[in-house]
């Protein structure tokens, strides 16, 4: 506990988990405490059955869904692997009692995140979340009439995805090129059972407007390297990507640190740490 305490503040590397609800706006009030039990259950079964003690990863909750990192020492390979097979059959049995089924983005990254009393932050936490809420994600789960979705940094992809091992199948995965706010990412996507999908049929997530107004003669607010802003060009440009042999690009809307699908609309530290003692007002 003293080292933890002398760490405090300093960035850990680790694997961030997202994990959220599909259309979870159109579940009533009475409805979401149901699904978000349900969301935990799954999760939580998970873990057990990876052998990943639940006082071992850091869990947050975001109202839709479940925020998570998990610190180093336990391997990645099994969050990859054992623990999403779990976590998808687990899906599985709670949604055969269901007239409509919960389904389930789910994202990866490892990199630097820093803890403090109200949670964890940082551009890896910041990517994760944008990955399990992009377009790619969203349309891929409702196109394939999926449970699961699984979308993982290129850089994990890279280092881990790439080589294999137990229920890890890098042929699965297909890539996709993103185009957040910071610049354009790549990122790779899984249907858990499923062959590769295939990404190039789903269509470009149309472009938000710009934040200011900008004469004819001005330049794009994110620099001249950045991805046309106008819905026209987004089709285009995917047109040319596709015809060059190149994984099609979308573009994810708003700031990072915004999650724009849920009901919370503050920068990263959303909702609150189980487990923790609540805090006094």
């Amino acid at each position: 506990m003293e080292h933890d305490a002398l760490d405090a503040g300093e960035a850990r590397y680790e694997l961030v988990i997202s994990v959220d609800a599909r259309r979870s706006g159109q579940y009533s009030d009475a409805d979401k405490p149901r699904m978000r039990e349900r969301i935990y259950r799954v999760l939580e079964t998970a873990f057990a059955q990876a052998g990943v003690g639940r006082g071992a990863v850091h869990t947050e909750d975001r109202g839709d869904g479940v925020l998570v990192s998990v610190p180093g020492r336990i391997a990645v390979t099994r969050l990859l692997g054992l623990w999403m097979v779990e976590v998808h059959e687990n899906l599985r049995e709670e949604n055969r009692s269901l007239l409509v089924p919960l389904g389930l983005r789910v994202a990866m990254h490892v990199g630097p995140v820093r803890h403090d009393s109200r949670g964890i932050s940082g551009r890896a936490v910041d990517l994760t979340c944008r990955l399990a809420d992009s377009s790619v994600a969203r349309q891929l789960l409702d196109r394939e009439r999926a449970d699961l979705v699984l979308a993982v940094s290129d850089s994990l992809y890279v280092d881990v995805v790439s080589a294999g091992g137990k229920f890890i199948e890098p042929e699965r995965f297909s890539p996709a090129r993103l185009a957040l706010k910071e610049g354009e990412v790549s990122a790779w996507f899984h249907l858990p059972g499923r062959p590769a999908p295939d990404i190039g049929a789903i269509g470009p997530e149309e472009p938000a407007a710009p934040e200011e107004p900008s004469g004819p003669a001005a330049a794009p607010a994110d620099g001249p390297d950045t991805a046309p802003s106008t819905a026209a060009a987004a089709p285009e440009r995917a047109r040319d990507d596709e015809d060059r042999g190149a994984p099609a690009r979308y573009t994810a809307r708003g700031d990072l640190s915004v999650h724009q699908h849920n009901v919370y609309q503050q920068p990263v530290h959303i909702g609150r740490v189980t487990g923790d003692s609540p805090r006094k007002d």
